[in-house]
């Protein structure tokens, strides 16, 4: 008797208000019934299926990693296709196309992977263990929020902010070679060739311009000349 009463309550509801009228409650155009359609044609890892997308209608949501939205958080979050589109809530620096693990959403990068977006901005991306406290660490190394590290600091430990693969910090040992850097710049001036010198010494009588230069240059030409003359005669 319950069963035959929801029926007729449910005809009601579904009746037009006018009496006597011609159209059947079970032949109304339905109002609950959801599109069965899939949001996506493959839904694995990184994606909830069974969760409705109001905005799209259709079935199936992205897993937004907390790292690329704008809230942060511990979990990922189910977006909808629209609002992933719309950019809403989610962090312009992070790539939502690429999965990370069990979601959705991946630093911008470039060159490689040796340059990643922070801020809007592509920065370096420094191999494993030149920076003193990373911010955050990528897939090639490691990058920092803050200012960049300067030469001098690089220069400390033989680094020098150079293309190394596909993250930066190109070692030069310190035996062989001088680092000379330009205030803060982060790119050195002079990488220079000691061959056995040591660079570090007072300059003494060196050059003081390039026309002194020139002139050392050709007497030290011109002591050669000399030698070899010596050498070869008969």
């Amino acid at each position: 008797m319950k069963k035959i009463f929801t029926i007729s309550v449910l005809c009601l509801s579904f009746a037009p208000g006018m009496a006597g009228a011609v159209t059947n409650w079970w032949e109304q155009p339905t109002v609950c019934k959801l599109d069965p359609t899939d949001c996506y044609t493959s839904m694995g890892i990184g994606y909830e299926p069974e969760e409705w997308d109001s905005g799209a209608e259709c079935w199936g949501m992205k897993l937004i990693c907390p790292e690329a939205l704008k809230s942060g958080g511990t979990y990922p979050v189910a977006m909808g296709r629209d609002d992933i589109k719309n950019g809403t809530g989610i962090n312009a620096d992070f790539d939502t196309n690429i999965l990370d693990g069990d979601c959705f959403g991946v630093r911008k990068t470039t060159e490689n992977g040796a340059m990643a977006m922070i801020n809007g901005e592509y920065t370096r991306v420094w191999c494993n263990g030149i920076l003193d406290n990373p911010d955050e660490y990528m897939q090639n190394g490691e990058i920092t929020y803050g200012a960049q590290p300067t030469c001098a600091q690089l220069a400390e430990y033989g680094y020098v902010a150079a293309i190394n693969n596909n993250c930066y910090g190109k070692y030069y040992d310190a035996a062989q070679y001088y680092i000379e850097c330009n205030g803060d710049d982060v790119m050195p001036s002079r990488l220079i060739l000691l061959n056995g010198a040591d660079y570090t010494m007072a300059s003494g009588n060196a050059p003081a311009d390039e026309r002194a230069a020139d002139k050392l240059f050709d007497e030290m030409e011109s002591k050669s000349e000399s030698q070899r003359d010596i050498y070869f005669k008969d």
